[in-house]
């Protein structure tokens, strides 16, 4: 099953440099799911051939407006794209009056459905859950109430080893209960037939964590253990650390201290300041401490591998 995430905007609030405002697209499996839309995201959608049209999930992280000035341009392509199929929105308290709002006096009646889902800031919520992939929302330490996201594939069901079914007449709810991970138990509850042995090691399932807007918070390393791919915000250089700290961003060296400490296979930097033109000082920084970091690079697909 693919499961990548495509970079759409990696700066923070002012588009500069040739980089533009927060956005993600990710595809798990036939999904598309859409992390923040900052102004310009359906622009970099199109630029980059992407299959916007596919879209059912939105994550807004917070209502800063660089993460979500362009949710509803992106909503209005829709309807005139003659969208019919239902838009779901996740986003913090108020998000669906700003968007109603702006409906209503624009006199605009859309010919598909928006469902919003309101996200919470205390503790690891469950707000998603589909047929190959489920999504948490977790709390993040910012200005105003924001969250993160994790997108964690569901496991499938296992494989049989097929020289033990050559050898035994399995029964039909016998390979039902091993495929699905359960051993299959005779009627006094002994083990007759075991996961272990009727069945291959599946692999261990993905997991993207997105950390959109946050001071440095080691509280939130509990929420994105052991990810395979960790986006963090990484909006100032070492330089700047104080200003990190009274603006509730974080500097390059802080995200990779909570990819080390989270240990998380590989970090994607990302939300520069426009005061950087060159990026190389922080991918520099952020390297002295976690070795797997990485500049996140808009247009750049990046697969989850386990």
């Amino acid at each position: 099953m693919e499961f990548e995430v495509t970079v759409l905007g990696s700066n923070s609030a002012i588009p500069a440099h040739g980089r533009n405002q927060t956005s993600q697209l990710i595809q798990v499996g036939g999904s598309y799911i859409l992390l923040d839309c900052g102004e310009g995201t359906q622009i970099q959608l199109r630029k980059f051939r992407l299959k916007f049209s596919r879209i059912d999930f939105i994550f807004i992280s917070h209502l800063h407006g660089d993460h979500f000035y362009g949710l509803m341009g992106l909503i209005s392509s829709f309807h005139l794209v003659k969208r019919e199929r239902l838009l779901t929105i996740f986003g913090p308290r108020g998000l669906d009056e700003i968007i109603t709002v702006q409906l209503k006096h624009s006199n605009s009646k859309l010919d598909f459905p928006i469902r919003f889902v309101n996200t919470h800031t205390d503790g690891k919520e469950l707000i998603l859950e589909e047929k190959n992939f489920r999504v948490y929302s977790f709390p993040l330490k910012h200005r105003i109430a924001c969250t993160g996201f994790l997108i964690e594939e569901k496991r499938g069901l296992l494989n049989l080893v097929k020289e033990k079914l050559l050898k035994n007449k399995l029964s039909i709810e016998a390979i039902n209960t091993l495929r699905r991970g359960n051993d299959f138990l005779d009627k006094n509850g002994k083990v007759l037939y075991s996961v272990a042995e009727y069945t291959h090691p599946q692999k261990e399932v993905r997991k993207y964590a997105y950390c959109s807007d946050t001071i440095y918070d080691p509280d939130l390393i509990q929420y994105i253990q052991g990810v395979d791919l960790l986006y963090h915000e990484a909006t100032f250089d070492d330089d700047e650390a104080s200003r990190a700290f009274s603006t509730f961003h974080s500097t390059a060296k802080q995200a990779a201290l909570i990819a080390a400490s989270a240990k998380a296979k590989k970090l994607l930097l990302g939300h520069y300041s426009s005061r950087y033109k060159d990026l190389s000082p922080i991918l520099a920084q952020a390297r002295e401490v976690f070795l797997e970091s990485h500049l996140s690079e808009e247009g750049v697909t990046y697969p989850v591998n386990s």
